[in-house]
C-alpha cells in the first residue's frame, strides 16, 4: 500500500482507482509505515489506534489488511462503529471459531463482506467458469488442483477456484493429510502453515482433489466432466480442453480475454453490493467455505486422514499462518 501502482494486495491503489471511493484514514501500528503511507497518498489522517480511527473517521468501508490473528476483532469493532462494508484480505481467520464470530457479526449488523480472493474477479477465470457451467464439459464430475503451497494462507485461493468450477456447492466432507516437514529447517515459516493434500466431497456429488505437487508456476486445475476435460495451466494463462467426441489428440485451446487488474473490480463489486443490498462475488458464504476446507484438512490429518464432516471439525483448532506486517 506504499506505492500507487496497482499490484497484489495494494488495496489503497485499488480504492484510488474507483471514482466513488476516497481513502479517509489509515491505521497501522508502525510509525514509519504510517509516515510512508502519507508520503505516498497525501495528507490522510493516520492512526496508531484502530478504534480511534473508527470513531474519528466514520468510514463507510474498512479494508482489513492486517494479519488474520486480528481480523475477527477488527471486523466486530468496525460493525459496532457503523461501518457498512468490509473488504477483508486473506486468510480470513486463525480458527473456525473466529470464522463463526465473523459470520455472526455480518448477519447481526447486515455487514457486506468482500473476501479478497482475487480470482473471483478475474476475467479469465470468469470466462472459464461460465463455459464450464454452460456445459462445455458436460456435467462436472471431478476437479483436481495442483501446486497449493500452504493450506490456510494460500489454500483458500485454490479452494475458491475449485468451488467456482464445482458450482459453489456446500462441502459434505473432507479427508486429508498435512505434508511432512521433517526436512525443513526448524525456523521455516512453513511450520506455521504447512501444505497438504486432500479430497473434498461436495453436496452436489462432485469430488475434488488438491495437492501441493505442481509446476511451481501458480495454481493449476484439471476439470473432468461427462463430455470432456479441461486443463487450466499456469494460473489460467493457458487453458486447453478436449471433448469426448473429438479425435484422440485433437485438443483445443480455450480463448481467453486479456489479463487486467482484478483489485479495482473487487472494490467496485463491494460498492455496488452496498448500493443494491446484494452479496459480493466472494461473500460470507464464499469466505466460510474456503476457510472451512483448510481447517478440515488439519482436523482430518490429526484424526488419521479419514473423511470428516464440517460439523466434526474442531472449531478451536488454531492455525496462525504467516506473520504479516507489524502487529
Amino acid at each position: 500500500m506504499l506505492q500507487r501502482e496497482l499490484a497484489g494486495h495494494n488495496w489503497a491503489a485499488a480504492f484510488a482507482a474507483v471514482a466513488r471511493c476516497e481513502v479517509v484514514a489509515v491505521f497501522d501500528k508502525g510509525d514509519d509505515t504510517r509516515r510512508r503511507f502519507v508520503e505516498c497518498w497525501g495528507p490522510v489522517p493516520a492512526f496508531a489506534d484502530y478504534d480511534q480511527m473508527l470513531e474519528e473517521a466514520h468510514p463507510d468501508i474498512v479494508c482489513v489488511a492486517t494479519r488474520q490473528t486480528m481480523h475477527a476483532d477488527q471486523i466486530e469493532a468496525a460493525a459496532r462503529a457503523g461501518v457498512r462494508g468490509i473488504l477483508c484480505d486473506k486468510p480470513l481467520a486463525t480458527s473456525l471459531a473466529e470464522v463463526d464470530r465473523i459470520m455472526s457479526v455480518c448477519r447481526e449488523y447486515n455487514l457486506v463482506l468482500a473476501f479478497g480472493l482475487d480470482r473471483r474477479w478475474n476475467g479469465r477465470y470468469d470466462r472459464i467458469v461460465d463455459a464450464v457451467r454452460s456445459g462445455l464439459l458436460g456435467e462436472v464430475q471431478a476437479i483436481t488442483a495442483y501446486g497449493m503451497p500452504s493450506l490456510v494462507n494460500l489454500g483458500c485461493h485454490w479452494f475458491d477456484v475449485v468451488l467456482r468450477l464445482a458450482g459453489d456447492p456446500e462441502v459434505a466432507w473432507v479427508s486429508g493429510t498435512v505434508d511432512p516437514l521433517s526436512n525443513d529447517a526448524p525456523d521455516s515459516r512453513r511450520h506455521l502453515d504447512p501444505p497438504g493434500s486432500c479430497r473434498v466431497g461436495f453436496t452436489n456429488g462432485i469430488e475434488a482433489f488438491a495437492t501441493s505437487a505442481g509446476s511451481g508456476r501458480g495454481p493449476e486445475f484439471d476439470v473432468v466432466g461427462s463430455r470432456g476435460r479441461a486443463v487450466l495451466a499456469f494460473d489460467a494463462a493457458e487453458v486447453h480442453y478436449w471433448r469426448n467426441d473429438d479425435p484422440v489428440g485433437r485438443g483445443r485451446r480455450f480463448s481467453l480475454p486479456p489479463q487486467t487488474p482484478t483489485w479495482p473490480r473487487t472494490v467496485r463489486d463491494l460498492v455496488n453490493a452496498l448500493d443494491a443490498g446484494t452479496p459480493t462475488r466472494c461473500d460470507t458464504g464464499c469466505a466460510r467455505r474456503t476457510t472451512e476446507i483448510s481447517f478440515a484438512v488439519h482436523h482430518s490429518h490429526r484424526a488419521g486422514g479419514g473423511p470428516v464432516s464440517l460439523e466434526e471439525v474442531d472449531r478451536d483448532l488454531r492455525i496462525e499462518s504467516f506473520q504479516w506486517g507489524n502487529e
